[in-house]
């Protein structure tokens, strides 16, 4: 079977060398943690322990990962800050290196530990359809797209390549653009999938505004790769647009 390809990890693309020590201190940083605060880490930890994510608000479940990269400060206002500057705790988790290291406070090492979670989410996501028939495991590749694509800040766009048994064989970002548009190549699409053999395509890009309703551009886009492929023989299964809470399919409404 022709091994996974394209799955490339690109999340510390633009992080600086992790500092030694605990994020940038406006003083020094005491030797010893002050019972409140080691008492608020050991009181969250419990918690987590006893009930799980579930019975932790975003800002708490923030903290706890903010523990490891932080281990000797209040890490309760750093997690406020971040919140609010992104939203909720899945657009924490997956800004990007550039744009955390914009919040005060947080670091090198901060912005390792939060990426570290995201690439971890991913990879497990992603298990879960590697070398496994897609049109079967509908319902994993969704999780997959919306873990890796929904809550992105810029639009991103993806094409996973299938086999004669639509096994996927590679995931690969074929751009990446703005808010609102990501420039796509219909030539470089299927040009791709015959250098790597493949005999179909799903293509995937995300709404940042989180509507999936696709655009006239979109679904001119998609017209383009479809002629394309039918003229190289190569079947294009679906094009998928992820919103923040939900997917379109190109397929299920008819466009294609």
């Amino acid at each position: 079977m022709t091994p996974v390809s394209g799955f490339s990890d690109s999340l510390f693309s633009d992080l600086s060398p992790v500092a030694d020590g605990d994020e940038a201190a406006a003083m020094p940083v005491p030797s010893r943690l002050p019972s409140y605060i080691v008492d608020h880490r050991t009181r969250l930890r419990a918690r987590f322990t006893e009930g799980g994510a579930a019975a932790m608000p975003d800002y708490e479940l923030l903290e706890l990962v903010l523990f490891r990269a932080i281990p000797r400060q209040d890490v309760k206002p750093l997690a406020r800050r971040l919140l609010d500057t992104f939203g909720d705790f899945n657009r924490v988790i997956t800004a990007t290196p550039a744009r955390l290291q914009m919040v005060k406070g947080a670091g090198p090492t901060v912005v390792l530990e939060l990426k570290l979670v995201e690439a971890a989410a991913q990879r497990m996501m992603r298990a879960r359809v590697i070398q496994k028939p897609l049109l079967s495991s509908w319902d994993a590749l969704l999780d997959y797209c919306h873990t890796t694509m929904a809550h992105r800040e810029t639009e991103q766009f993806r094409v996973l390549f299938l086999d004669r048994k639509n096994v996927l064989i590679a995931d690969e970002e074929q751009g990446k653009g703005t808010v609102d548009h990501v420039p796509v190549y219909p030539r470089e699409v299927v040009k791709r999938a015959l250098e790597l053999n493949a005999s179909a395509l799903i293509l995937v890009h995300n709404h940042p505004s989180g509507d999936p309703t696709p655009s006239e551009a979109d679904l001119s886009m998609t017209r383009q790769v479809q002629d394309a492929c039918a003229a190289l023989g190569l079947t294009l299964h679906d094009h998928l647009i992820i919103g923040k809470s939900r997917e379109l399919s190109f397929r299920a409404q008819g466009y294609l």
